[in-house]
């Protein structure tokens, strides 16, 4: 069974109002520059090639608005993303929620505003006409597997993401460890899977018992398999993951936090800004920044990451 790299979908704005608040980075820096010319960076979700040809109209649409020149830099991987800022070769980034609390924990870069896309419905995980500012992570399983529960993830194999994925890693292993099950021990064996979809089609072709996955990654693959809704299932959702976060180096002023800020806010309600940030990002729009989300998140990373540590 094959299948093309498909988008990766994190799941959902509305008439946007940004509030001074959620400017307030983290840890007290020198708040100073005002660029000439402004580097954004960004980790795509399509390939490169594709990518590439959306970086143009994303600078476009950005120079409309804030009236200097915009280069905009197509990134590899999100630790890439990070270092950028760090380095301050990048002065802004739409970064994923887990290499923000990243950068914001090691280089102390300020969030702007948060990403809003489609919600799904919980049942039919089906797109809804409903956005929303956060998404979930669920464990998949075969229909015909006998796992019910979490508990029953015992003694099994499952597909994993990468330390840093907030869905694939996160915030399943950190409440699964909350009911006294740790992925690196009670017989449970890990598989890392580049992609959710291919996570999904790993259930399904029974290479694995189980899938951390967004909430929804099962239609990816709708097109390969038609079956996959009727022959998977979720046996565990997790608490809200916060969406992708607009963020500056830290040393950016206010007053350019606050025309970033604003720049984003209203490319997304023009017709050919909010083509582009859903053809890059699947985004419908932003909101302010929801810090008390993050908050929930960074305490989770911590955790994970001593989770991560532990062997049997």
């Amino acid at each position: 069974m094959k299948l093309k790299k498909a988008l990766k979908w994190i799941t959902a704005g509305a008439a946007l109002t940004f509030l001074s608040v959620g400017l307030v980075g983290c840890g007290k820096q020198s708040s100073n520059y005002k660029p000439k010319k402004l580097t954004v960076g960004f980790t795509p979700s399509v390939n490169a090639g594709q990518a590439n040809a959306e970086a143009k109209p994303l600078a476009k649409q950005l120079e409309k608005q804030l009236h200097i020149p915009v280069t905009v830099k197509v990134s590899t991987d999100g630790n890439s993303l990070v270092q950028a800022m760090g380095s301050k070769t990048l002065d802004v980034s739409e970064m994923n929620p887990g290499d923000f609390v990243l950068a914001q924990k090691n280089y102390q870069v300020a969030p702007l505003v948060q990403a809003t896309r489609q919600a799904r419905d919980p049942k039919t995980l089906q797109l809804t006409n409903k956005t929303s500012d956060h998404f979930y992570s669920t464990v998949v399983v075969r229909k015909d597997s006998g796992i019910n529960n979490i508990n029953d993830l015992k003694g099994k194999k499952i597909a994993i993401g990468t330390p840093n994925s907030t869905a694939g890693y996160v915030y399943p292993v950190v409440e699964l460890m909350k009911h006294g099950i740790n992925i690196n021990k009670d017989g449970i064996k890990t598989d890392v899977i580049n992609g959710y979809d291919q996570a999904v089609l790993s259930v399904l072709n029974k290479n694995n018992d189980a899938a951390f996955t967004f909430q929804g990654a099962q239609t990816l693959v709708q097109k390969d398999d038609p079956n996959v809704m009727k022959d998977t299932k979720v046996i565990y959702t997790t608490k809200a993951i916060p969406n992708d976060v607009v963020a500056t180096r830290s040393d950016m002023s206010k007053s350019w936090k606050n025309k970033i800020a604003k720049a984003y806010e209203n490319m997304a309600k023009t017709k050919e800004g909010h083509d582009i940030i859903f053809k890059i990002y699947q985004e419908e729009g932003y909101v302010p920044y929801q810090k008390a989300q993050f908050k929930q998140l960074h305490s989770y990373m911590d955790q994970a990451n001593k989770i991560s540590k532990t062997k049997e």
